[in-house]
């Protein structure tokens, strides 16, 4: 594990020597408030290093080298946010295996079947969702992330050496690119919408209003002690005791320390008394009504997709969800946003 200064000023010099490098990440988003940074795991030809960014390092000087180098990630979109949240990291060059694989028509693109069908090893499940944060990681652990990136360059250069020779390459890297671009892009959580939960959705007046309340006490209470929302009252107790409250019942939780039994039942009975002005305004959402010339457009674009498809082995959907194909198909300016350029070209828009 490579917790100190001077480790990390050993590793620089051996990742240095190459050009393409291949990483991971570990986070751990079930045991704390905030997902945090666990993790980075990564592997050159000779050899395979485990980064411990709780350790209190300095890591711009990994990062500056990680920078000049083509990453190997596989279905990098989550590392990529998470390093750049965590180490405001973003690569210049990427090589996902996972758009490699689905390029190249496999079915079956998980890592660890990538690992079984180009490595022939079978890797272990264990501790996918072992508690990242905890030191130090177990002999289990440490194997199994090391694992996580030790297969990532041999199936990089099969799967390269596979799109030269079907002409694919360029998708592919443009595919990359693309992967990078939207990474950057922060994905803007709806404050106003967050404590509609699964679940909820034929919640109304003053259940509703109820619901809202806890919901907003919850995420409070987890914040307070860095723990995940559900640790603190699972969405199915929240829905309980908002319908419950609304009902004329009193939900108690047991559990709570004497402070936040208190609060919740306050926060319920608090919400109680709000005037039905106050109560969430549910509107109905009116969603863009396709115009037949807008259904003949998408059809024509579904029809040219699935022919393609077929004649490449692609996964339709790899080239253009059916809900992107709608959205083009409404507004046809969509399409340079929502698809690469290759995949442009394949639907001759």
């Amino acid at each position: 594990m490579i917790a100190t200064p001077a480790a990390v000023a050993e590793l620089l010099p051996q990742l240095e020597k190459n050009e393409r490098i291949a990483a991971d990440t570990e986070a751990d988003s079930l045991h704390c408030y905030r997902e945090k940074l666990c993790l980075l795991q990564i592997s050159v030809p000779d050899d395979d290093f485990l980064v411990d960014p709780l350790a209190n390092l300095d890591l711009s000087t990994l990062t500056e080298v990680l920078g000049r180098k083509e990453l190997v990630l596989h279905g990098a979109d989550y590392d990529l946010r998470l390093l750049r949240r965590a180490l405001n990291f973003q690569p210049t060059r990427i090589f996902d295996t996972s758009i490699a694989a689905r390029l190249l028509g496999e079915r079956e693109f998980s890592y660890a079947a990538l690992v079984l069908k180009f490595c022939e090893v079978t890797l272990t499940k264990g501790s996918q969702k072992a508690n990242w944060a905890l030191r130090p990681l177990s002999s289990q652990m440490e194997k199994y992330a090391r694992n996580d990136t030790h297969y990532l360059l041999p199936i990089a250069a099969t799967l390269e050496s596979e799109l030269k020779a079907r002409g694919r390459f360029d998708w592919f890297r443009q595919s990359c690119e693309r992967a990078i671009q939207i990474s950057a892009v922060d994905r803007e959580r709806d404050s106003a919408e967050a404590w509609r939960i699964r679940g909820s959705g034929l919640v109304r007046g003053l259940e509703a209003a109820v619901l809202r309340a806890l919901w907003t006490w919850r995420d409070h209470e987890a914040a307070l002690a860095d723990r995940p929302a559900f640790h603190v009252l699972r969405n199915e107790q929240l829905l309980e005791a908002s319908h419950l409250a609304a009902t004329g019942g009193a939900p108690n939780y047991r559990h709570f320390s004497g402070r936040r039994a208190r609060e919740f039942r306050e926060t319920w009975q608090g919400a109680l008394q709000l005037p039905e002005a106050a109560w969430p305004i549910f509107e109905r959402k009116r969603g863009e009504r396709p115009t037949r010339e807008m259904e003949r457009a998408a059809e024509a674009m579904r029809a040219r997709r699935d022919k393609v498809a077929g004649e490449l082995g692609i996964d339709p959907s790899f080239i253009a969800p059916r809900a992107t194909i709608d959205a083009i198909a409404a507004v046809r300016e969509r399409a340079e946003a929502m698809l690469a350029r290759w995949q442009r070209e394949l639907l001759g828009i």
